[in-house]
């Protein structure tokens, strides 16, 4: 038959239910056939004593670059989205990709901070790490409340980037707490309008009211409600800090009532940020966090902040740099862990990284082509070794799920979230005649993440083979360097 057969292998498929030895075989970028016995092929994977399973889909992921694309896939992922904060311009953005050429499947939703940015400072430029820093040093798009004629600016820019193919609207909330009700109703409004996901970031964090993580849960859930807009909530770990257990109950009841709210979770305690964050500059952030200003860590270097004016010096002199924000602490909580557990295992949820990029020595952040990484590479250990983790521990150590349906909550679930509005996804996160070639082939028995955060760059073991859109990638554990296999995932642009 030509093509590729990944021979002999364990077969998971969350979609049919299948978990059983056989064959998947992959001919123009699609895969044709699964069942047993399937020869004939050009090229034959032994994938005898190993799982073959959709390549991981990461809802939440901010490195967009070939070498965070290759961390990812060591992480078994295939399609790297950034759907929470998105990109602005969109179509630019997407043809810069192409040009350059990537590693994994790529996508992102239109970013609201950046029309936001844009509407209300008059500053144009385009989305980035080191642009949002520099834009946090003008305050006004962050406290202010946006006139009517800010907000239709800011309507107008993400009516763009949705006709030009954004995935939804990411709305980085909780880094511009100033902004009102109605224009996130607005907001909401143009997203049930496109009749595409919001990829939110909620607004408050904090466990005492006023201006809790509960606050912002109902008004997220009002949102849904009111507007009909699908409300997709980040980072439900870190969001919801030491009071998962009640915002788990608002989302739940939410959802049982029939509104459409999704979630997705990583499975770590510590968040990453940039410094410039105003949560971090509250007065009140040690009582409103439950932490001090040493669960704040710079991630270049490893210092953590003593005190209040150390890190507001910082944030003025360095806003883009990256910091770790030890939030839950897991390895001597049980409480912690069982409220990370609450995220992570949450019914329906999927797991998404919110992988950083990967910043060197200087502050800079690396986009080269070198592999391994650069020694002094830095980032959080989730940007390479998040469903790695999560299978390891929750799936095989732990058997806190079943392995299909811990494959379904890289794989189907992501998938499921986003193809209403999305056609490319729904033949993602499958394995059956007529999907993409996407696949991941890994020793479950010893599949396993290694970036700590003592040593954060270190690619994750197990995973033998990557298939994506149809090239393997990863062959026998060696990535394939001159590969650029990546494909866009995209809304239908509109015409006009």
């Amino acid at each position: 038959m030509g093509g590729l057969v990944i021979a002999g292998g364990r077969v998971v498929d969350p979609a049919s239910g299948m978990d059983v030895v056989g064959d998947v075989a992959v001919l123009d970028g699609k895969i044709a056939a699964v069942g047993s016995s399937l020869g004939g092929a050009e090229r034959t994977i032994d994938a005898t004593g190993l799982a073959v399973a959709p390549g991981f889909i990461d809802l939440h992921a901010h490195g967009q670059s070939i070498p965070a694309d290759r961390m990812q896939a060591f992480d078994g992922v295939t399609t790297t989205l950034d759907l929470e904060a998105g990109v602005l311009p969109v179509a630019s953005w997407y043809r810069k990709q192409a040009e350059r050429g990537r590693v994994l499947n790529y996508g992102a939703a239109t970013n609201w901070a950046f029309a936001r940015i844009g509407a209300m400072t008059g500053s144009n430029s385009e989305s980035s790490l080191e642009a949002f820093g520099n834009a946090m040093r003008d305050r006004r798009w962050i406290e202010n409340v946006a006139s009517e004629t800010e907000v239709a600016g800011i309507l107008d820019r993400l009516a763009i980037g949705l006709d030009e193919g954004g995935i939804g609207i990411g709305i980085l909330n909780a880094y511009a707490p100033g902004a009102g009700v109605q224009e996130l109703t607005a907001v909401c409004q143009l997203a049930a309008k496109h009749d595409v996901p919001t990829f939110t970031h909620v607004a408050f964090m904090s466990r005492i009211d006023p201006e809790s993580a509960v606050e912002a849960y109902v008004r997220l859930i009002g949102y849904a409600g009111a507007t009909g807009a699908h409300m997709h909530i980040c980072h439900f770990n870190s969001s919801s800090k030491t009071d998962v257990a009640r915002c788990a109950k608002l989302v739940a009841k939410a959802q049982a009532q029939g509104l459409p709210i999704t979630v997705e979770a990583y499975p770590y305690g510590t968040g990453s940020t940039v410094l410039a964050a105003a949560f971090f500059s509250d007065p009140e952030f040690e009582a409103r966090n439950g932490t001090g200003y040493d669960s704040v860590q710079r991630v270049t270097d490893g210092r953590r902040f003593h005190d209040r004016a150390e890190l507001l010096a910082a944030q003025a002199a360095e806003p883009s740099t990256l910091v770790l924000w030890h939030i839950l602490d897991i390895e001597n909580n049980a409480h912690h862990r069982d409220l990370l557990d609450m995220s992570v295992l949450y019914p329906g949820g999927a797991i998404a990284s919110d992988a950083m990029p990967w910043t060197l020595s200087d502050g800079k952040v690396y986009t080269g082509d070198a592999w391994p990484l650069p020694k002094d590479a830095t980032s959080h250990p989730r940007s390479a070794g998040c469903f790695t983790r999560f299978i390891r521990e929750w799936v095989r150590e732990r058997r806190a799920v079943s392995l299909l349906e811990g494959i379904r909550k890289c794989t189907l679930i992501p998938a499921q979230i986003l193809e209403h509005s999305t056609p490319a996804m729904r033949a993602k996160g499958r394995l059956a005649a007529g999907a993409d070639a996407d696949i991941v082939v890994f020793d479950y028995n010893t599949l396993t993440d290694r970036a700590e955060f003592s040593a954060m760059n270190r690619p994750s073991d197990g995973v033998r083979h990557l298939v994506v859109s149809g090239h393997p990638l990863i062959a026998d554990g060696v990535l394939d360097l001159a590969a650029r296999p990546g494909r866009p995932v995209r809304r239908p642009v509109a015409e006009g």
